[in-house]
């Protein structure tokens, strides 16, 4: 089947939208998706620069939502018409899948990050040669095939074109909080980089019942939306110390939580040194940058933690249902962080994001889409 995707031909190329894609059959237990629109992340733009590779040429994309339009004959949950939002691929066989652990697949890089479909074969081909994909999923295109575990149904009522960021950005900031950190009512939490992924961890410290939520950023305009969404306290740490500021926010201790989304690495370390006593920071970007360490000092004195999480610990068949509902009741808005762009502005909507202009920018792949129909 003949598509349209958005082809990065070599590492650091800018996307190029291209007619000639060929779609690979589908299998057994794919689900053939008429793509309405996909966010755009930073982990996209990691794998188009080659901080991180998979190969070249590569279809990029991993926050699509679509509909619908074909389901293989092993397909149990969803049939033609059902609306989706599209996340990462779970072997669901393994040990720790088994124990409700999809993140933690022992074959997740393989079936994510390995640029082939889990069987090994191509998702895409152009001129007869193989083009790498993302997720098992590559969601920069008119049509995708997934897996059925790839695919998470989501009300019809909903407008499709906002949805696509659940899959990642919203679920890894807010999974990181709810799932792995756990912060309790009358907890402190501070959140480093208020973009997408950040926004969405303030918001769930604030549904967590978190009394003190700071926002650290050095963009003004983000630093007041982050009040807009429920941070209690914001930090522009251009202009201010993060690490002071927040211990005169906590009566000198530092906060209990906090969850780094920049990958910078004084901004990292500034985490680090804001915790209290017992404190724990989560580390969430992707990012090529190290940081330096007295274990001593920064960790043992202080009983504190520094975690890694890979894509909020999330579920995402159980946990994007609850983004959703916590969306319906007004505790989620993470649609005032979208921008809406056409297809064709794929390259402007990644340097918008790229350069903070846009918090979330969101590509409507196809512009005849009407809202609740």
């Amino acid at each position: 089947m003949r598509i349209k995707a958005a082809v990065v031909q070599e590492k650091g190329s800018h996307f190029e939208l291209k007619d000639d894609v060929e779609l690979a059959p589908m299998q057994a237990d794919d689900l053939q998706i008429h793509m309405v629109a996909s966010g755009i992340c930073h982990s996209d733009e990691a794998l188009r620069k080659g901080d991180a590779e998979i190969g070249y040429p590569i279809v990029l994309g991993h926050e699509g939502s679509g509909i619908v339009e074909k389901v293989g004959p092993e397909v149990k949950n969803f049939k033609p018409g059902d609306h989706v939002v599209l996340s990462f691929y779970g072997c669901g066989d393994c040990d720790n899948c088994l124990q409700g652990k999809p993140t933690q697949c022992l074959n997740y890089a393989a079936n994510n990050l390995s640029g082939v479909r889990p069987d090994g074969s191509a998702h895409f081909t152009e001129d007869g040669h193989d083009v790498a994909d993302m997720f098992d999923q590559s969601s920069f295109t008119t049509t995708t095939i997934v897996r059925e575990r790839n695919a998470v149904k989501v009300p019809k009522d909903l407008d499709l074109r906002k949805l696509g960021p659940l899959g990642c950005g919203y679920v890894t900031g807010s999974g990181t909080v709810l799932n792995t950190l756990k912060p309790k009512p009358g907890q402190t939490i501070a959140v480093f980089g208020t973009g997408a992924v950040g926004l969405a961890a303030m918001m769930a410290g604030k549904i967590s019942g978190c009394t003190t939520v700071i926002a650290v950023d050095v963009v003004d305009s983000r630093l007041a939306l982050a009040k807009e969404l429920g941070a209690t306290d914001v930090i522009n740490s251009k202009t201010d110390n993060a690490v002071e500021k927040i211990k005169s926010l906590t009566n000198g201790h530092g906060v209990d939580f906090a969850v780094d989304t920049t990958g910078v690495t004084q901004v990292m370390e500034d985490s680090i040194q804001a915790l209290a006593q017992g404190g724990t920071t989560a580390t969430i970007a992707v990012t090529p940058n190290h940081i330096d360490l007295d274990t001593w000092n920064d960790l043992c004195v202080d009983d504190r933690s520094i975690i890694g999480v890979n894509m909020g610990d999330s579920i995402p068949q159980i946990d994007i249902p609850r983004l959703i509902r916590f969306y319906k009741a007004g505790m989620f808005d993470f649609d005032k962080t979208e921008k809406f762009y056409d297809f064709d502005q794929i390259n402007e909507a990644n340097a918008d994001s790229g350069s903070g202009k846009t918090i979330k920018p969101v590509l409507v792949i196809d512009p005849s889409y009407e809202p609740g129909k």
